[in-house]
């Protein structure tokens, strides 16, 4: 093996051999290769990118770098859904125990929260009590007794792409398209699905402004997976707003409590169910009757129940976690609102300590906002626009100044 020979060779626009990628993945996993080979190797695939067949075997390389999920023979399909990422994106939270009340199996590995992005990890752990960290053994148990566990990614699990995306963090390589897949995909590959849903979104909150961008993403995303024998769909999603009408751990779980006992807002709900549709060849009403039937709160429940959670305040989660500073910020005139911009509010919520700018920020999870309006709805003067849980008085206010810039009326 020689390192420098693939670095030049990728440089110079050539195609790697699978054998290759899959030598230098486990040699770098291993501490064989330094840092700065893999950094030089992630640049060059920035700029002269990866074939379909150079990135399937890049994803799995990185899923076969460490602990691969190993499920029984006969068991149920084991199904899963990954969004790329958006402000008040709680879908995860309502869609896993409703596909578990079909009978799926839904191993769901989650990751935490960066920059405006929030994370599944820290709204669940918002729950006191909630343990995310599970074994293998502990996570076999659970989806045998309840066919559903939402858990954080171990040290052993796809250690290579925890290597890797922390060189691309520092190296200006993050926006590659393949090294993108390749992180996204290994990990969900580890958990041996039979089936996943691409929830990818373009827009202001989003990590692809363009739906042509999106489009892209969404089709590199399936070939990683359908190439790798896991039945891919995808569906597009704009995110120029935010998703629901509440950012903010703790406040995103009381929504999605509400929408799991069928109270949840329209946008969240619609979208939920269309994921659980295109993941289980299921129409969305099947799912639909599980939130009116209860069925999918009884799940929830369930889950939180077997990871340690305290279901008795799920209920009343924004008391248990109380903002000492509330804020209204109210329409200025009369009109139709044309915007909220969702890039903002997300800025905001990171402002006011809900989300993390760099991973070793600490996560406060009662601040937020609440009470969210849509793009379209009208308006008077002084009604309120959203409301602000913030930690201190200043937080508030800052808070204010960037959703006040954030929301067009007109």
């Amino acid at each position: 093996m020689h390192v420098p020979h693939w670095i030049e060779h990728k440089r110079d626009g050539g195609e790697l051999a699978p054998k290759d990628i899959y030598a230098l993945i486990e040699r770098f996993t291993a501490g064989e290769v330094p840092d700065y080979q893999m950094a030089a190797m992630a640049m060059a695939i920035f700029f002269r990118g990866m074939t379909p067949i150079e990135t399937a075997a890049l994803t799995a390389a990185m899923r076969d770098s460490g602990r691969v999920f190993k499920w029984p023979q006969g068991t149920p399909p084991k199904v899963d859904k990954h969004s790329t990422g958006g402000i008040g994106d709680k879908v995860s939270l309502i869609l896993a125990p409703l596909l578990a009340c079909e009978g799926f199996w839904v191993p769901m590995v989650s990751g935490r929260g960066l920059g405006i992005t929030g994370g599944t990890l820290d709204k669940l752990e918002s729950i006191p009590g909630f343990d995310v960290r599970l074994s293998e053994e502990a996570c076999l148990r659970q989806i045998e007794k309840i066919g559903v566990f939402m858990a954080g990614q171990t040290d052993d699990f796809c250690p290579a792409d925890k290597k890797l995306y922390a060189l691309r963090d520092v190296t200006g390589t993050v926006p590659s398209q393949a090294l993108i897949i390749a992180s996204i995909m290994s990990k969900k590959l580890a958990e041996s699905l039979d089936r996943l849903v691409l929830d990818v979104k373009f827009g202001r909150g989003a990590f692809m402004k363009t739906r042509e961008e999106a489009e892209a993403l969404a089709a590199g995303l399936s070939a990683a997976g359908n190439g790798n024998g896991v039945r891919t769909t995808s569906l597009l999603t704009p995110m120029d707003e935010p998703l629901g009408r509440t950012v903010g751990n703790a406040l995103e779980v009381v929504e999605s409590v509400e929408s799991l006992q069928n109270r949840g807002p329209k946008d969240l709900v619609d979208l939920t169910l269309e994921l659980c549709a295109s993941v289980s060849d299921l129409p969305p009403e099947t799912f639909r009757r599980h939130l009116e039937s209860g069925a999918a709160w009884d799940k929830f429940l369930a889950m939180v129940e077997e990871q340690g959670g305290d279901a008795r305040v799920l209920e009343n989660l924004a008391e248990f976690h109380p903002a000492p500073e509330i804020g209204i910020v109210a329409a200025p005139h009369d009109g139709i609102i044309r915007r909220i911009d969702a890039k903002a509010i997300g800025l905001a919520s990171v402002i006011l300590g809900a989300g993390r700018m760099v991973s070793t920020d600490t996560i406060d999870f009662a601040v937020g906002f609440s009470g969210i309006r849509k793009t379209g709805d009208i308006v008077a003067r002084g009604e309120p626009l959203l409301t602000i849980h913030a930690r201190d008085a200043k937080g508030l206010e800052l808070a204010r100044e960037a959703v006040e810039k954030a929301v067009l009326i007109e």
